[in-house]
């Protein structure tokens, strides 16, 4: 079923949006909460609370693009899963990910949801080659270690961290530019 055809089953009140929504992006929504928690048992109930989140959120919300919006929930609900429990105690990926980034970020967590900011990092994104910029994304989006990535690029540990620090200091110059403080 495409994606026009799931959203009217949301707006509908259909509990079949929900199967089709299984059917279609479960797997896609299980492998992002489960790199982000690496434990079975929380990323099923993230992927569930995705489900729940969806049927809130649709309607009013009309995403134009289903699949980035199911990610984008599944991700934020992974992440806020994985600050409370760790809330005590640190370790994992996306403690060592946060730590690579924290020095750009400010104590209001509110300007990650700025809209200057955000349409700032898409441009910096679009200007960067495809090999970074997957690079990047699959670090700081999907929390990928760098081993995985370097494996998957053929490269080296080392050169994928490279690159990572270039592109974070390529980023944090790109921000500085915009006048784009953080």
């Amino acid at each position: 079923m495409d994606d026009k055809a799931i959203i009217r089953l949301f707006f509908d009140r259909s509990e079949a949006a929900i199967e089709e929504t299984t059917k279609k992006y479960g797997a896609y929504c299980y492998s992002i909460a489960y790199r982000i928690l690496e434990n079975r048992e929380d990323s099923e109930e993230c992927v569930n609370d995705t489900y729940l989140a969806l049927w809130n959120s649709i309607p009013p919300n009309r995403p134009h693009f289903l699949a980035a919006y199911i990610a984008k929930i599944t991700r934020n609900l992974s992440l806020n899963r994985i600050k409370s429990k760790r809330a005590h105690k640190r370790g994992g990926e996306y403690d060592v990910v946060l730590e690579e980034v924290e020095h750009m970020l400010t104590d209001n967590e509110d300007i990650l949801d700025n809209i200057v900011l955000k349409d700032a990092i898409e441009r910096f994104l679009s200007g960067l080659s495809k090999k970074k910029r997957i690079i990047f994304m699959q670090r700081y989006w999907y929390l990928s270690p760098v081993s995985e990535i370097a494996k998957e690029f053929s490269m080296s540990e080392a050169n994928v961290k490279m690159i990572l620090m270039r592109t974070r200091n390529e980023l944090r110059e790109f921000l500085s530019k915009e006048d784009i403080t953080v």
